[in-house]
């Protein structure tokens, strides 16, 4: 039960780290929203793999909008987090590690 509730702070934490600048980029914007659970190099941790060659590489950009707006399974929502123009240059950072 312990680990169960540290490991829900420690999501909770990651997931509260603030606005990024209006002007980040896509990287930037990954590497201070998701970057904690999902790894510097989309490599997976907590959160799955995004990079290249993932199963993550094969859905449809809605699926990222969605997932990153609405949250998934343990991921929280980032809807208040990001405006309509960084999460464009969100997903545009993750297709382009994914070499799409």
């Amino acid at each position: 039960m312990k680990l169960y509730v540290l490991i829900l702070v420690v999501l909770f934490a990651a997931g509260c780290t603030g606005r990024p600048p209006t002007d980040a980029t896509g990287e930037e914007i990954y590497l201070q929203l998701c970057s904690n659970c999902h790894g510097d190099d989309l490599e997976g941790r907590i959160g799955p793999a995004l990079g290249s060659g993932s199963t993550a590489a094969d859905h449809p950009d809605t699926f990222f909008e969605a997932t990153i707006l609405d949250g998934r399974g343990r991921m929280p929502s980032f809807r208040t987090s990001l405006d309509d123009d960084q999460l464009v240059r969100l997903i545009a950072f993750l297709r382009e590690v994914q070499g799409r």
